[in-house]
């Protein structure tokens, strides 16, 4: 199967393994919002009898599974570092490239001389570059030395001088190397001896040479020769005992080591033999055996092969140098035998030497690299014959790497054909299959391997197989794979030398080769984004925009294409210019404008990258954001708001937010020539900034971490007129607050979110105890002793624009609002800019801690400063003590007129220390008069005035989503996680203990033991408790909102954490997500923020998942939200309500607010319980003792109401459905102590009516699949009742001693599959009750 074709596999299993929602069954004109996706049960529109026959038992096993993409991974505790162009990356690229520029032949061979120091055999080995000396009558040294040349230039033709020195002196060869230094400057030159006709180096490391009359031999020391040929340079020595010259070059490099007045060397050595060899002179050898290998390495390799192989009696010696081809050419024989060689000796050096020096001897030069690959040969030759050629640096041996045997067996193969070839020129070669088998050896090891076995050794035959066209396309396949593999993978690629030759298929036109060539590269930049200056530099980015603009390649692939141009533009200006040229912000918004007008569903992966490359090439880059502006990009780019995938969304935010101007204030400053100019750019501003503004209450952090980084900008562009919005807001007037706004829910279409603004701010209630801390000055809200009537931010203004006392002439002693900006409009409208500082207040303290801590970044760049304290005693008696504002109320929270604070300005003069907060610091730029506190013990920090420096533009928060996204690509794409069966096995296993327990708890339950098996205490009192389904777990939480976990069976704590940092007033609501997979911990808080947790029960790892704010606007004059909460696992949905009018539906797959259901009432819902067997069922009581029962999956959504509890008028504590399949049925109790069995089928209300606990009960407990239910009242009972209403029991009293009684109860809870109790009491114990015969067991 082709990698393209393989990944577009993969990835639509990996997307039906990780998506849990089908296709909605249908849509209706209320909202974007689908009807129920997940239940296998035909709806009855007249709730009629279910027939039991048309269910089984998967209806009480969920198969949904949410929050498990990369996004919930570590959210809030670690910073995406997205692809690097340092550290790990920086290893493979040579640090320096090289090339030789001059070579220098000396040959002393004194023919016809022998030296006095060698005793020659009979018959000896006389041969010198392939050429018998004596067989010529003259000039056979000039002869040789020409050969010698041809042969070094097949390793560098065109591109190095040679100058050769046939039996020289000492001042011939200071002149040699003098001009040959000369020639190359900083290039390497090369120095090759040949001295088989004087004596051995000495041991003081001396070469010989003549005198000019050749009469005697003169020495020339290495450390001359060194200082004439300087750095770099590399040498060959081709003489007896030539490792004497290296150990003397070993001595004076230590020798330079040590004094600090010389650098470093970079000379490379290579001798024929040790110190104490001598070189061998059998005749089946050349004389210069070691030059031989060096310069013809084929040709030595098949002598000596033939010599030792079954054909050395019926094979011609002679006919090996008449190998038909080219050694260019790999369609030849000759060719191909040399393509085999290089991939052989790459991959020998490759698997043996490490990597800095494989690097630097087989990367760096192209000379150096034939040579090192033919002293690879060189060693296994001559250790053949007793010798062992030396090198400098020293390598390890390879003389027996198995290699050599796949070499053996190529040599064999073209030797046996060879023949046949020669008689006949016509004949067809059989190639041979060395590289066939080295791939199908490769694949065998991506099939088996990982990175933590030993690397592919053939990963240097794959970079040589993809300069054959006919291996190309498999060796790019099995590449892919291989990268896939992970970085570690990427890197071990590149440092073998992939990256030229990658670069270079970029030129190609071959269809075939482009999407995996695609998937290639999105895995080098996913590693290395410096590659980005090589693709601009050889124009690689056209192949990716063609790519990307085509539409025969899956949208998976568009997308790593999209991918690939965004990193080319990132930060890297002649990137972005070069991508502009070539019209890429055309072709991304015509396949986005394209999305859009198409019916069928885009692939996410296609559309997120499409914006994040958008917005990387908008990004600071002022030519392509006016050409986006001119395009019309933000009115294509805003429907993706409504996505269902929060990386969309992100995606969206993040690149309409980089249209953003940032120096909007600097250009503004030019002159009221520029206005005119302007215009359309405040309309795009402006259209913008309306469709962030939809989006800051989504119910992902990855989305609102990016509308806080727009909004930075924005408020970095726009700085002094929020500045001056804020200032004005808190003008002194009455020393009475206003009333605050609250913007009213307005559901935007997904057509045009632009037309409206979403809901902003988030309520919570307001605890005295714990308080935080905002300080500003005259730019600040705080600034004044009172709020302004009337001022933007009002609920009667907030849509018009407030401009009397934004532009007052002398206004300020600073000068930030001025005569001179009097003269000149404000660029946006006063309502937007009051909108904007609105959502920053809203971001700042949002249930995420991360995206809370940009929001407050975000409010300082307009002088606004929150510092969070800890909780603090009360002062007095009775008497609050603020050090700021409520952690749970905004400056905008304060409109209900329920903070008993006044605001004043204190004066300029540095303040006292009575009466002030310490460690408090001047945090803006405006000034007001002085201004006597009417009231100096009000209990608010006094806000310093002062002016402070323009913000600076390093400190705007950065986006993340860029790089939470590139970490997709680092990973795996092609396989599934290698868990998946563990998973798998681990889900059947716990379905398996589900559905036994269901059915012995449905049958074999008789009565509830009234003694606890287990009980611990809280602190404080315990608000809710919840039961582990599969593991002997309990969690509760306390009215701090500390969550502790508790194993029951080994009576020991597991974990405890605090569910935020400022606490309200306790949790509403435990419950757990995924519970037959690995299970979150979902915690509501009373103010309506989520919170859910992964690794709860592991001591100090909890990790925060996810953070949002459920519940948008309440009641006017409410104080607080009361938020009721529950959880459907078969739908994926939460429900949410309160203090509000209406049931907020979020889906947490998408992570997104998909429906607000009218609770067709006039009061607040004060219990709500979905159905854990019937998704999108879900029952609501209210506080006037009404109950409502809710199906989204029908129109009307509104399917009964029903007033139980009648006449008595009171709050309705909890309601639940009853066990089984039935949909219809229903328990709901009230706080005046009756408990209600409905069934909304009957007209005549309940069918059993229970007086449990007169005007005392507090919790209501239901078991899932058992008979039973629990009740518990505030005068320290709990009551057991089976369905019909019959008693099981009671449970009064402690197991002590003294028979104490148990406290007010203030939580109940049934295990899931078994018959355990979890009660939780106001005096903070925490109890669980079993049945009978588990305690019997």
């Amino acid at each position: 199967m082709a990698l393209g074709d393989l990944m577009a596999s993969r990835f639509s299993q990996s997307s039906a393994a990780v998506s849990n929602h089908l296709d909605e069954c249908s849509s209706h004109d209320n909202g974007d919002f689908g009807a129920h996706r997940r239940d296998s049960e035909t709806l009855s529109s007249s709730y009629g009898n279910v027939g039991t026959s048309a269910t089984t038992s998967m209806a009480y096993l969920p198969q949904t599974v949410v929050l498990s993409e990369l996004r919930h991974d570590a959210f809030e505790s670690c910073m995406p570092s997205g692809p690097s162009d340092s550290g790990l990356v920086s290893r493979w690229r040579p640090k320096d490239r090289m090339k030789t520029g001059c070579v220098a032949l000396v040959l002393c061979l004194n023919i016809g001389v022998d030296p006095p120091d060698v005793i020659k055999i009979s018959p000896c080995a006389r041969m010198e570059c392939w050429i018998d000396p004596f067989s010529l009558s003259t000039k056979a040294l000039e002869t040789i030395g020409k050969t010698l040349t041809m042969q070094y230039e097949r390793w560098q033709p065109r591109q190095a001088r040679y100058k050769i020195q046939l039996d020289p002196t000492v001042e011939e060869v200071k002149k040699l190397c003098n001009s040959c230094r000369k020639y190359a400057k900083s290039e390497r030159v090369l120095f090759h001896y040949n001295g088989h006709g004087v004596p051995k180096p000495t041991a003081n490391g001396e070469i010989w040479l003549f005198n000019k009359s050749y009469t005697q031999y003169i020495p020339l020391p290495i450390s001359d020769l060194d200082s004439w040929l300087k750095t770099p340079s590399i040498y060959v020595f081709d003489c007896s005992a030539a490792g004497m010259i290296v150990n003397s070059f070993i001595e004076l490099q230590e020798c330079n080591a040590s004094s600090s007045t010389t650098s470093s060397r970079d000379c490379i050595l290579l001798a024929a033999c040790e110190a104490h060899e001598t070189l061998p002179q059998s005749s089946e050898f050349p004389a210069d055996v070691f030059t031989s290998c060096l310069t013809t390495p084929i040709k030595m390799a098949l002598r000596w092969f033939c010599m030792r192989s079954l054909l050395r009696d019926s094979l011609d010696y002679a006919l090996i140098d008449k190998i038909p081809g080219d050694q260019t050419k790999r369609r030849t024989l000759l060719g191909e035998l040399n393509w085999i060689f290089t991939a052989v000796t790459d991959t020998i050096a490759w698997n043996v030497l490490p990597h800095g020096l494989f690097q630097r001897l087989f990367r760096q030069d192209l000379l150096v690299a034939s040579l090192f690959r033919n002293f690879l040969l060189a060693e296994r030759i001559m250790r053949s014959a007793n010798c062992s050629p030396v090198s400098y640096p020293l390598l390890p041996p390879t003389h027996q790497h198995h290699m050599w045997d796949a070499w053996d067996m190529a040599a064999e193969i073209c030797l046996s054909q060879l023949p046949l070839l020669v008689r006949d020129p016509n004949a067809e070669y059989q190639p041979i299959p060395f590289f066939t088998e080295q791939l199908t050896a490769f694949e065998v090891w991506l099939d088996h391997g990982s990175e933590h076995k030993k690397p592919p050794e053939q990963l240097p035959i794959v970079l040589q197989v993809l300069l054959s066209q006919c291996h190309r396309f498999r060796a790019l396949v099995l590449l892919g794979r291989f990268l896939d593999m992970g970085p570690w993978a990427v890197d071990l690629a590149l440092s073998v030398g992939i990256f030229p030759y990658v670069l270079k298929l970029l030129q190609t036109t071959n269809p075939e080769l482009r999407q995996i060539l695609v998937f290639i590269w999105t895995k080098i930049l996913a590693l290395d984004k410096s590659c980005q200056v090589d693709l601009v530099k050889d124009g690689g980015h056209t192949y990716f925009i063609r790519f990307l603009d085509s539409m025969e390649a899956y949208p998976e692939q568009r997308a790593m294409a999209a991918f690939v141009l965004a990193v080319i533009v990132d930060g890297h200006r002649r990137g972005q210019e070069a991508c502009l040229e070539a019209g890429l912000v055309h072709v991304c918004l015509r396949h986005l404008q394209g999305s859009a007008l198409n019916d069928a569903q885009t692939e996410p992966l296609f559309l997120q990258w499409l914006c994040l490359c958008l917005g990387k090439l908008w990004e600071d880059f002022m030519e392509a954001q006016i050409i986006a502006f001119q395009a019309d990009a933000p009115s294509i780019c805003m429907p993706l708001l409504s996505e269902p995938q929060p990386e969309v969304r992100a995606s969206a935010v993040f690149a309409l937010g980089t249209l953003l101007d940032v120096g909007f204030d600097s250009c503004r400053d030019g002159g009221v020539d520029e206005e005119c100019d302007d215009d359309e750019k405040f309309k795009a501003e402006i259209s913008v900034l309306k469709s962030l503004l939809y989006v800051v209450s989504d119910g992902s952090p990855l989305v609102r971490a990016e509308v806080a980084v727009a909004l930075a900008r924005f408020a970095f562009g726009h700085n002094k007129y929020l500045k001056s919005i804020a200032a004005a807001y808190w003008k002194p007037q009455s020393s009475s607050l206003s009333s605050f706004p609250s913007f009213a829910h307005v559901k935007a279409t997904a057509a045009n979110p632009s037309q409206y603004i979403g809901p902003l701010l988030r309520v919570g209630t307001d605890t005295p105890a714990v308080s935080r801390d905002i300080r500003v000055s005259t730019s600040s809200p705080l600034s004044a002793s009172g709020i302004m009537h009337g001022s933007p931010l009002s609920d009667e203004s907030s849509q018009h624009s407030y401009s009397g006392n934004l532009h007052d002439s002398h206004s300020t002693s600073n000068g930030v609002i001025s005569n001179n900006h009097s003269r000149h409009r404000a660029p946006l409208d006063n309502a937007l800019y009051s909108q904007c500082v609105l959502a920053m207040c809203t971001l700042a303290k949002d249930p995420s801690p991360r995206i809370a801590n940009l929001g407050r970044r975000v409010l300082s760049i307009i002088g606004i400063e929150q510092v969070v304290a800890k909780p603090i005693k009360s002062s007095r008696p009775g008497e609050p003590n603020f050090v700021g504002l409520a952690r749970s109320s905004s400056w905008f929270d304060m409109s209900g007129g329920h903070l008993p604070l006044t605001f004043r300005t204190p004066p300029v003069s540095p303040p006292r220390t009575t009466g002030f907060l310490t460690g408090m610091r001047r945090v803006c730029s405006l000034e007001f008069r002085p201004h006597v506190p009417s009231s100096p013990d009000s209990g608010l920090a006094d806000p310093l005035l002062g002016a402070v420096g323009s913000s600076e533009r390093s400190f705007l928060p950065q986006s993340t989503i860029y790089n939470w996204s590139c970490g997709r690509f680092s990973k795996p794409l092609l396989n599934v996680p290698d868990d998946i069966e563990e998973i798998l096995a681990r889900r059947e296993e716990r379905e398996k203990f589900a559905l036994y327990h269901i059915s012995e708890c449905q049958h074999t339950f008789r009565k509830l033991s009234n003694q606890p098996s287990w009980d611990t205490k809280f602190d404080t009192a315990t608000k809710t408790a919840l039961l582990h389904p599969f593991s002997p777990l309990v969690i509760a939480a306390d009215e701090n909102e500390r969550i502790r976990v508790w194993n029951y069976e080994e009576a020991n704590l597991l974990n405890s954490f605090d569910n935020h940092d400022f606490p309200d007033k306790g949790i509403s609501k435990l419950c757990l997500v995924n519970e037959l997979d690995d299970s979150l911990l979902l915690a509501a808080s009373c103010d309506g923020n989520i919170r859910i947790w992964k690794d709860y029960t592991r001591t100090g790892k909890e990790k925060l998942v996810t953070a949002f704010s459920s519940i948008q606007g309440h009641r006017p004059g409410v104080r607080s939200v009361n938020a009721v909460v529950d959880w459907q696992q078969q739908s994926g949905y939460l429900y949410a309500s309160g203090e509000i009018s209406s049931i907020m539906v979020w889906d947490l797959e998408k992570e997104q607010h998909v429906n607000s259901i009218s609770s067709s009432s006039d009061c607040s819902i004060s219990a709500l319980s979905a159905s854990q067997v019937h998704g999108g069922q879900f029952a609501a009581g209210f506080v006037d003792g009404s109950v409502r029962l809710f199906d989204i999956r029908t129109p009307e959504m509104l399917v009964r109401t029903m007033r139980p509890h009648a006449p008595k008028v009171e709050r309705v504590v909890e309601i639940n459905f009853q066990p089984g399949l039935d949909q219809g049925k229903i328990v709901s109790a009230c706080q005046a102590g009756d408990i209600q069995f409905l069934d909304i089928r009957n007209e005549k209300g309940a069918y059993v009516s229970i007086d449990a606990h007169r005007g005392s009960l507090t919790a209501l407990a239901v078991h899932r699949h058992a008979p039973v239910i629990a009740s518990g009242s505030a005068k320290h009972l709990i009551k057991v009742l089976s369905l019909e209403g019959e008693p099981l029991g009671s449970i009064r009293y402690y197991p002590t001693f003294m028979a104490q009684k148990i406290g007010s109860v203030s939580c109940l809870t049934f295990h899931p599959y078994r018959v355990l109790l979890a009660a939780g009491f106001a005096d903070g114990c925490v109890s669980i009750y079993a049945d009978g015969n588990s305690q019997a067991r």
